[in-house]
């Protein structure tokens, strides 16, 4: 099928975006290009680098900060505890209720840290005694989306330091996230890219409260020239928490990126919600302007019903994208009957 200016391959039905996107089809050809020429010996390390920059700067834009405050990593939790690591012992972190566990984990494991939970609903309200608040800006299993003006105006009021994981909502939801001091996200679901490549926005000041846990070759300011012996030489911005790139991920992150950066997220939104919001309100339902949405379900009957989706908490959880239509909404309701 063809939508928003693209190629899709997803078959009818496909509702899983949250667990798995579809990549349009100039990523996966992309993709499938680097393999042959892996098959055949064709590349060597250095050819990679580009599409490390290009998937940096696409994230980037879609953050609205400069290429250079953006580290490429391969999963939230890997470049989340370079902030975590640099917690001293006392810090107190506040996060929400039944967040993916790659932002809690992080803090849990970090010694001396305190994390305390509370409702998504009441975070804000929750924030003055804490040092930092992380949290996702959508929530995996059932698409509730962070109230950010108000978290923000809370943090600043109380002098905390704010993470955000920005991998349920980067791609269809219009980000306004340059304050936060940390954003960071993974590119294999909404942004249509391989599993293997995820990145961190570094806020400048901020950096210096952030440790490269990973400390790495391909962090150093020029990566062909630490190779090899000491002394620790990182670059200095946000590139310091690079990781050594996930070579195929990257060329296909590169064109995701490229083409998720130049759309008109306002116009995604309204699509992904609209399907959304339609199937809540055909099953007697609030809308809840999420492209996500959880229902009490039979998942037998949902999959019976040809859709794929995945069961978060108890419950069928779905996801439009740009590749939905409305008659994954008509065939979603013989579920419910």
């Amino acid at each position: 099928m063809r939508a928003f200016g693209t190629d899709f391959a997803a078959p009818s039905g496909y509702l899983n975006t949250p667990s798995v996107g579809i990549p349009p089809a100039p990523v996966a050809d992309a993709v499938g290009e680097a393999v042959e020429r892996w098959r055949i010996g064709a590349d060597r390390p250095a050819d990679f680098d580009q599409y490390v920059t290009r998937a940096r700067a696409g994230f980037a834009r879609l953050l609205g900060v400069g290429p250079d405050r953006v580290a490429s990593g391969v999963s939230v939790s890997q470049l989340v505890a370079n902030v975590a690591a640099a917690m001293p012992a006392g810090t107190r972190v506040l996060a929400a209720e039944g967040d993916f566990t790659s932002v809690t984990f992080p803090f849990a494991a970090a010694p001396g840290v305190t994390v305390t939970e509370v409702p998504l609903e009441v975070l804000p309200s929750r924030v003055e005694g804490h040092d930092v608040v992380a949290v996702s800006v959508v929530q995996s299993a059932d698409g509730r989306i962070a109230d950010l003006p108000a978290l923000r105006a809370a943090a600043e009021a109380a002098g905390a330091a704010v993470l955000l994981d920005a991998t349920q909502a980067a791609g269809w939801l219009p980000l306004d996230v340059t304050w936060a001091d940390w954003v960071v996200g993974t590119g294999y679901k909404w942004l249509g890219s391989p599993r293997g490549t995820a990145w961190l926005a570094v806020r400048p000041d901020a950096q210096d409260r952030t440790r490269a846990v990973a400390a790495n070759w391909y962090a150093g300011e020029d990566p062909w020239a630490t190779v090899y012996g000491l002394p620790l030489r990182l670059a200095g911005d946000a590139r310091a928490f690079d990781l050594s790139p996930v070579w195929l991920a990257q060329v296909g992150a590169a064109a995701a990126l490229e083409y998720f950066a130049g759309l008109d997220l306002d116009r995604v939104r309204a699509h992904n919600t609209g399907l959304a919001d339609t199937l809540l309100e055909k099953l007697g339902l609030p809308p809840r302007g999420s492209a996500i949405v959880s229902l009490d379900a039979d998942p037998g009957r949902v999959a019976a019903a040809g859709i794929v989706s995945s069961v978060r908490g108890g419950r069928v959880r779905v996801g439009f994208h740009l590749y939905s239509t409305p008659d994954d909404v008509e065939r979603l309701l013989p579920a419910f009957e």
